[in-house]
């Protein structure tokens, strides 16, 4: 019988990452540039974080290299979508693409393996008991209210919402909209890359070929399940982090039920929200479309 304590640690740790690239896409959304690249972000962030721990023998240097990764490659969605203004989705897709392709490829050329890499430095654990977790789990946690203030009570934060209602008006302003939006889908990336090097040196200690699994996808869906607000982004993720924690907890319960049903419940889940959720939420008034 798992205790409730492990139930919960591990709850908190499937939310980490899907907290962080969530927030991370509430913020580049929040512009008016769709992101659905932040699968490619975490993968990218997955991959560096573990290479930059191993390379540098420190955890906190392959977070920071996992954070970088992230930040470029949201600088190549945002060239494309924000300056270049090509269609948001099929450059988001086109990003998830290049990260499977060029960590698949690095994985082999960097280490010599497919599949996975050697072990890496992994990041410490505070706390005790319940609140034993990653740094990044209180990482994400915080960012909540900070996101929350960020968005609604700073002056930054105002020009971003204000830019996915409606980039005339800021333009009129003499804002620009196209560094506005930069910002946001670049600070998207970093959180993205720390959700995506969690899971390679938070929650594991090595990088495994895809080790995102759909989880940017889930990102995205609690952002819209949150409907684009910190708080509700929050209780998004932890429904979906309980679901998938809840799933890794069945597994291997009864030998009636094959494992594949477990594992695929967050995914069911994701699909039944937004299913019912179709039509009830407003997301940003210009999100998706290319400055005029």
């Amino acid at each position: 019988m798992i205790g409730l304590t492990v139930v919960i640690q591990l709850t908190l740790a499937k939310v980490t990452p899907l907290l962080l690239a969530s927030l991370g896409g509430l913020y580049s959304e929040r512009a008016g540039v769709v992101n659905i690249g932040l699968e490619g972000m975490m993968l990218m962030g997955a991959f560096f974080g573990a290479a930059g721990s191993i390379y540098f023998d420190s955890a906190w240097l392959g977070l920071m290299s996992g954070a970088l990764a992230g930040a470029l490659t949201a600088l190549i969605h945002a060239a494309a979508t924000v300056w270049l203004r090509a269609d948001q989705i099929v450059s988001g897709t086109a990003i998830n693409l290049f990260a499977i392709g060029l960590t698949g490829y690095l994985l082999f050329t960097t280490f010599g393996s497919h599949g996975s890499s050697p072990l890496a430095p992994k990041l410490p654990v505070f706390g005790t008991g319940v609140l034993r977790a990653s740094p990044l789990t209180y990482l994400s946690l915080s960012l909540v209210p900070l996101s929350w203030f960020v968005i609604y009570r700073s002056g930054w934060g105002l020009r971003i919402r204000a830019v996915g209602e409606s980039p005339a008006t800021v333009r009129s302003a003499g804002l620009s909209v196209i560094r506005l939006r930069f910002l946001a889908v670049v600070l998207s990336g970093v959180l993205a890359g720390l959700g995506g090097a969690h899971l390679s040196i938070g929650d594991l200690s090595q990088f495994v070929e895809r080790m995102t699994a759909g989880r940017g996808f889930i990102a995205l869906a609690a952002l819209i399940f949150g409907r684009w607000h910190p708080v509700g982004v929050l209780g998004a993720c932890l429904f979906f982090g309980m679901a998938e924690a809840i799933a890794d907890t069945l597994q291997g319960w009864t030998a009636t039920i094959p494992p594949q049903v477990f594992l695929a419940l967050p995914f069911v889940l994701t699909m039944v929200v937004l299913a019912g959720l179709m039509g009830r939420t407003r997301p940003p008034a210009a999100l998706g479309l290319p400055d005029q």
